[in-house]
């Protein structure tokens, strides 16, 4: 049995969409699951629906949804003839869940809405993906990933249950036989909780449901398909020259994940490694390119890999009396980013100051500055670009520095990262 995750940029037009069912055609000889995600922007435009709904926007939150279930509509209605009444049928559920939560009025926190109100993308296009696949000949049966994954409610970056998780993935998925009817089309993303209440896996936590379900079922291998060729040692649009990697270990792409590389998620390899699962990165707009290969054995002299996280923070912590940063104070920090669910990307400490590199989301930023102000007087500094080098050489840091004003660095023997405006 193999899992195959496409992500949205394999289903964002009809064109594409008819392009996986070709692979599905193609690649597939046994049993299979397909993990889909949320069409192109489709994430990015559920988050303003939230945005709005929470800021008690109603009619826009309710304007900017009319638009983007009109848009799914149009991609059913071209793709499908035969199965058009069956998918809208479908798809007016979904839509009708998201409506009910529109017309009421915010009174939990955020991140509980959001994860009502974005899991839609996902649901959305694996049902006409799947209506699709049935449209041309290729059989297969929709499962709803919140039927399947369980979690905690920490909402926006839920945690598995995994007792619960695996004994509903093998009751629910029992893929024995051969032949393109063994096909189990499911979300990627999301989950739910006991109280059958939706939660996601954190930002393009796709990869991480395929990984589950590849674990859980043992499965043969797990494919992810995206828009690029291979893994590369920096993302092509930024970097023009970047270079295909073609075999890389685990423990390699957990710190390039760990780093911020969009190429895997974080959380997916350790339920691969854990039962030596390879991982295959492979390119759909063009499946006789060979990809990239994942697996446990190390890989040596790798290219320099850069990754470049935008829209960082610098929070700078300075003792109000000027005694020294004592073990207490690193407690009490790490403290509050456990409960704020926060992480930071760079840690560095003084005598007398704490500076902290972080993603900016403002309402946790400004929870952690109030947070802390009774011990430290804290300073906030946005619009920051964090980059990191693993494998580095001179030459190379040079070049990606040049001209930047530097506000904080580190350095190992493997790793340099910088933060500057």
């Amino acid at each position: 049995m193999k899992v195959f995750k496409f992500g949205g940029a394999s289903v964002n037009s009809i064109a594409r969409i008819q392009q996986l069912a070709l692979i599905i055609k193609e690649q597939t000889n046994g049993p299979l699951v397909m993990v889909i995600s949320a069409m192109g922007k489709t994430t990015n435009a559920l988050e303003l629906i939230a945005n709005a709904f929470y800021g008690n926007e109603k009619d826009t939150a309710l304007e900017r949804f009319h638009v983007l279930k009109e848009e799914h509509l149009l991609v059913a209605k071209q793709l499908l003839e035969k199965r058009w009444h069956h998918c809208e049928s479908q798809l007016a559920d979904f839509f009708t869940e998201i409506e009910w939560l529109l017309h009421d009025k915010p009174v939990r926190q955020f991140d509980y809405y959001y994860d009502q109100i974005v899991c839609l993308g996902e649901l959305l296009s694996s049902c006409i993906v799947s209506h699709y696949l049935q449209e041309v000949g290729v059989e297969n049966e929709w499962l709803d990933a919140r039927d399947l994954i369980r979690t905690d409610n920490n909402f926006r970056d839920a945690n598995i249950d995994w007792e619960i998780s695996t004994q509903k993935i093998q009751a629910s998925i029992q893929l024995n036989n051969t032949g393109s009817a063994n096909i189990v089309v499911t979300q990627g993303y999301i989950a739910a909780t006991d109280d059958n209440e939706s939660t996601t896996l954190g930002r393009e936590g796709s990869d991480y449901s395929a990984a589950i379900i590849a674990h859980i079922l043992h499965a043969e291998s797990l494919t992810i398909w995206k828009d690029v060729a291979a893994v590369m040692n920096g993302d092509p649009k930024a970097f023009p020259d970047a270079v295909l990697i073609p075999t890389l270990s685990y423990s390699e792409v957990i710190e390039m994940a760990y780093y911020g590389a969009q190429v895997i998620h974080p959380k997916t390899i350790k339920p691969l490694q854990n039962k030596q699962i390879p991982l295959y990165v492979k390119c759909f707009l063009d499946t006789s390119l060979l990809g990239t290969t994942i697996h446990q054995l190390p890989v040596k002299n790798l290219p320099p890999i850069i990754v470049i996280k935008q829209n960082q923070v610098m929070v700078t912590m300075n003792t109000q009396d000027y005694s020294f940063v004592a073990d207490q104070h690193i407690i009490e920090l790490y403290s509050l980013f456990e409960k704020l669910h926060v992480k930071p990307n760079l840690m560095q400490t003084t005598a007398i100051s704490v500076l902290i590199c972080m993603d900016d989301y403002s309402d946790k930023i400004n929870q952690l500055a109030s947070a802390a102000s009774g011990v430290f007087d804290v300073q906030i500094e946005k619009g920051l670009t964090l980059l990191t080098i693993r494998h580095y050489n001179e030459s190379v840091i040079k070049t990606q520095i040049e001209n930047k004003k530097i506000l904080l660095q580190q350095q190992t023997k493997e790793t340099v990262q910088v933060l500057y405006q």
